[in-house]
Protein backbone atom coordinates (compact mmCIF):
# COMPACT_ATOMS: atom_id res chain seq x y z
CA UNK A 1 0.00 0.00 0.00
CA UNK A 2 1.07 3.60 0.52
CA UNK A 3 3.57 5.29 2.80
CA UNK A 4 1.94 7.97 4.96
CA UNK A 5 3.81 10.67 6.82
CA UNK A 6 1.77 11.61 9.90
CA UNK A 7 2.84 15.09 11.01
CA UNK A 8 1.86 16.50 14.38
CA UNK A 9 2.21 20.27 14.38
CA UNK A 10 1.66 20.63 18.11
CA UNK A 11 4.38 22.21 20.25
CA UNK A 12 3.23 20.22 23.31
CA UNK A 13 4.43 16.76 24.35
CA UNK A 14 1.04 16.07 25.96
CA UNK A 15 -0.96 17.39 23.03
CA UNK A 16 -4.41 16.00 22.25
CA UNK A 17 -3.59 16.68 18.60
CA UNK A 18 -0.52 14.46 18.65
CA UNK A 19 -2.30 11.71 20.54
CA UNK A 20 -5.23 11.86 18.13
CA UNK A 21 -2.88 11.51 15.15
CA UNK A 22 -1.15 8.50 16.68
CA UNK A 23 -4.59 6.99 17.29
CA UNK A 24 -5.52 7.55 13.62
CA UNK A 25 -2.14 6.17 12.51
CA UNK A 26 -3.30 2.81 13.86
CA UNK A 27 -6.33 2.91 11.57
CA UNK A 28 -4.13 3.67 8.57
CA UNK A 29 -1.81 0.83 9.52
CA UNK A 30 -4.85 -1.47 9.72
CA UNK A 31 -5.61 -0.41 6.12
CA UNK A 32 -2.17 -1.74 5.18
CA UNK A 33 -0.30 1.56 4.93
CA UNK A 34 3.17 2.16 6.30
CA UNK A 35 2.92 5.13 8.67
CA UNK A 36 5.88 7.29 9.64
CA UNK A 37 5.23 9.62 12.59
CA UNK A 38 6.83 13.06 12.71
CA UNK A 39 6.29 15.31 15.73
CA UNK A 40 7.50 18.74 14.66
CA UNK A 41 8.14 19.68 18.30
CA UNK A 42 11.03 17.16 18.34
CA UNK A 43 12.92 19.05 15.64
CA UNK A 44 15.60 21.42 16.98
CA UNK A 45 14.13 24.86 17.64
CA UNK A 46 17.34 26.55 16.51
CA UNK A 47 17.08 24.81 13.12
CA UNK A 48 13.40 25.68 12.69
CA UNK A 49 13.67 29.29 13.82
CA UNK A 50 17.05 29.86 12.20
CA UNK A 51 15.78 28.46 8.87
CA UNK A 52 18.66 26.00 8.77
CA UNK A 53 17.65 23.84 5.81
CA UNK A 54 20.99 22.01 6.04
CA UNK A 55 20.49 20.85 9.63
CA UNK A 56 20.43 17.03 9.62
CA UNK A 57 17.03 16.90 11.36
CA UNK A 58 15.48 19.23 8.78
CA UNK A 59 17.09 17.27 5.93
CA UNK A 60 15.61 14.03 7.40
CA UNK A 61 12.18 15.64 7.69
CA UNK A 62 12.34 16.81 4.05
CA UNK A 63 13.36 13.30 3.01
CA UNK A 64 10.37 11.87 4.89
CA UNK A 65 8.05 14.22 3.01
CA UNK A 66 9.69 13.22 -0.28
CA UNK A 67 9.31 9.50 0.48
CA UNK A 68 5.64 9.70 1.48
CA UNK A 69 2.75 8.98 -0.87
CA UNK A 70 0.36 10.76 1.46
CA UNK A 71 0.63 13.22 4.33
CA UNK A 72 -1.63 13.47 7.35
CA UNK A 73 -1.12 16.89 8.92
CA UNK A 74 -2.58 17.66 12.33
CA UNK A 75 -2.41 20.93 14.19
CA UNK A 76 -3.97 22.63 17.15
CA UNK A 77 -5.62 25.90 16.21
CA UNK A 78 -4.15 28.97 17.91
CA UNK A 79 -5.53 32.43 17.21
CA UNK A 80 -7.55 31.17 14.22
CA UNK A 81 -4.57 29.54 12.49
CA UNK A 82 -2.35 26.47 12.54
CA UNK A 83 0.62 26.27 14.91
CA UNK A 84 3.79 28.28 14.50
CA UNK A 85 6.05 25.21 14.70
CA UNK A 86 4.16 23.66 11.80
CA UNK A 87 4.49 26.90 9.83
CA UNK A 88 8.22 26.98 10.57
CA UNK A 89 8.65 23.45 9.21
CA UNK A 90 6.51 24.01 6.11
CA UNK A 91 8.54 27.14 5.35
CA UNK A 92 11.77 25.10 5.35
CA UNK A 93 10.55 22.41 2.98
CA UNK A 94 11.08 22.72 -0.77
CA UNK A 95 8.38 24.84 -2.44
CA UNK A 96 6.73 21.82 -4.06
CA UNK A 97 7.33 19.26 -1.31
CA UNK A 98 3.75 17.99 -1.62
CA UNK A 99 3.72 17.51 -5.40
CA UNK A 100 1.90 14.31 -6.31
CA UNK A 101 0.81 13.66 -2.73
CA UNK A 102 -2.58 13.15 -1.16
CA UNK A 103 -2.98 15.24 1.99
CA UNK A 104 -5.42 15.05 4.90
CA UNK A 105 -5.48 18.17 7.09
CA UNK A 106 -6.82 17.76 10.63
CA UNK A 107 -7.16 20.33 13.40
CA UNK A 108 -8.14 20.46 17.05
CA UNK A 109 -9.33 23.39 19.08
CA UNK A 110 -11.42 24.58 21.95
CA UNK A 111 -14.19 26.27 19.98
CA UNK A 112 -16.17 25.72 16.81
CA UNK A 113 -15.28 29.33 15.99
CA UNK A 114 -12.02 27.92 14.60
CA UNK A 115 -13.52 25.26 12.35
CA UNK A 116 -12.74 27.19 9.16
CA UNK A 117 -9.02 27.51 9.97
CA UNK A 118 -8.36 24.35 7.96
CA UNK A 119 -9.85 25.82 4.79
CA UNK A 120 -8.74 29.43 5.21
CA UNK A 121 -5.31 29.05 6.83
CA UNK A 122 -3.88 25.58 6.18
CA UNK A 123 -5.37 24.47 2.85
CA UNK A 124 -3.91 27.41 0.84
CA UNK A 125 -0.40 26.59 2.07
CA UNK A 126 -0.83 22.90 1.22
CA UNK A 127 -2.12 23.88 -2.23
CA UNK A 128 0.84 26.19 -2.81
CA UNK A 129 3.16 23.29 -1.99
CA UNK A 130 1.76 21.30 -4.91
CA UNK A 131 -0.49 18.74 -3.20
CA UNK A 132 -2.13 16.58 -5.88
CA UNK A 133 -5.26 16.06 -3.79
CA UNK A 134 -6.28 17.55 -0.45
CA UNK A 135 -9.11 15.46 0.95
CA UNK A 136 -11.81 17.02 3.09
CA UNK A 137 -10.21 17.97 6.41
CA UNK A 138 -11.72 17.59 9.86
CA UNK A 139 -11.85 19.79 12.96
CA UNK A 140 -12.19 18.09 16.34
CA UNK A 141 -13.17 19.89 19.51
CA UNK A 142 -10.77 19.40 22.41
CA UNK A 143 -13.68 18.31 24.61
CA UNK A 144 -14.25 15.32 22.32
CA UNK A 145 -10.75 13.96 23.02
CA UNK A 146 -10.01 12.47 26.43
CA UNK A 147 -6.70 11.09 27.59
CA UNK A 148 -7.33 8.36 30.14
CA UNK A 149 -5.16 7.80 33.21
CA UNK A 150 -3.47 4.85 31.50
CA UNK A 151 -2.49 7.15 28.59
CA UNK A 152 -4.97 5.67 26.13
CA UNK A 153 -7.23 7.90 24.10
CA UNK A 154 -11.01 8.10 24.13
CA UNK A 155 -12.79 9.97 21.36
CA UNK A 156 -16.47 10.91 21.63
CA UNK A 157 -18.50 8.36 19.60
CA UNK A 158 -19.88 10.76 16.97
CA UNK A 159 -16.45 12.32 16.49
CA UNK A 160 -14.78 8.91 16.29
CA UNK A 161 -17.22 7.85 13.59
CA UNK A 162 -16.67 11.04 11.57
CA UNK A 163 -12.88 10.79 11.91
CA UNK A 164 -13.03 7.15 10.85
CA UNK A 165 -14.88 8.14 7.68
CA UNK A 166 -12.41 10.94 6.91
CA UNK A 167 -9.41 8.64 7.42
CA UNK A 168 -11.05 5.93 5.31
CA UNK A 169 -11.60 8.47 2.49
CA UNK A 170 -7.94 9.52 2.77
CA UNK A 171 -6.89 5.86 2.65
CA UNK A 172 -9.00 5.27 -0.46
CA UNK A 173 -7.61 8.41 -2.13
CA UNK A 174 -4.07 7.12 -1.58
CA UNK A 175 -4.85 4.29 -3.97
CA UNK A 176 -5.63 6.65 -6.84
CA UNK A 177 -3.06 7.93 -9.26
CA UNK A 178 -2.13 11.60 -8.86
CA UNK A 179 -3.86 12.53 -12.13
CA UNK A 180 -7.10 10.89 -11.05
CA UNK A 181 -6.87 12.38 -7.59
CA UNK A 182 -6.30 15.88 -8.98
CA UNK A 183 -9.33 15.54 -11.25
CA UNK A 184 -11.71 14.54 -8.46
Amino acid sequence: MATVLSVSGSPSATSRTGRLLRHLDQRLTAHGHEVIALDVRTLPAEALLGADVRHPAIVRAAEQFARADGVLIGTPIYKASYSGVLKALLDLLPQYALTGKTVLPLATGGSTAHVLAIDYALRPVLNSMGAAHIVQGWFTLDKDITVREDGSLAVAPATAEALGQVVDQFSAALGRTPLLAAAS
